[in-house]
């Protein structure tokens, strides 16, 4: 994967702010989804198709977080079964433990449907002007 190298179907354009969804926004990407864990595979979240990609084609309102020390599948449970939960730890780069990532995922997405559901938008800025504690840095975050 790479520019112009998407899995079907594809879903870039390389426009900015071509995608039109009539909606606000979350995009949440890894600090490690575009470092390889081994020289046999590519990253698993390569520049191009990646994070940074998806949120400059999203319109406003959209957010944006990175979690730094975090891989492309650290949201997965600790035990993933069977022989795609054991690959998910193969072809990944993954952080240290991957509850923090699981955490800070689930209570993003919960202040985001806050803000947008319920129009209460508290918890989505306390995340973002750093009034919060979260369990992992962030290494980036934006708001269009």
């Amino acid at each position: 994967m790479d520019i112009g190298k998407q899995t079907s179907p594809p879903i870039l354009t390389y426009v900015p702010h071509s995608f039109n969804f009539d909606m606000a926004t979350l995009v949440i990407g890894s600090g490690l989804g575009d470092v390889k864990r081994n020289p046999l595979f590519p990253p698993c979240a390569p520049k191009g198709v990646n994070h940074e990609n998806f949120f400059s084609e999203c319109n406003k309102p959209s957010w944006y977080f990175v979690a730094k020390d975090y891989g492309h599948v650290d949201m997965l449970d600790d035990e993933t079964k069977g022989v795609r939960g054991k690959v998910s730890y193969c072809l990944c780069k993954n952080g240290e433990s991957r509850k923090p990532m699981r955490m800070f995922v689930g209570g993003v997405m919960v202040a985001f449907l806050k803000a947008y559901l319920n129009g209460d938008n508290g918890d989505l800025l306390a995340i973002r002007d750093k009034k919060v504690s979260v369990p992992v840095e962030i290494k980036f975050d934006h708001y269009v």
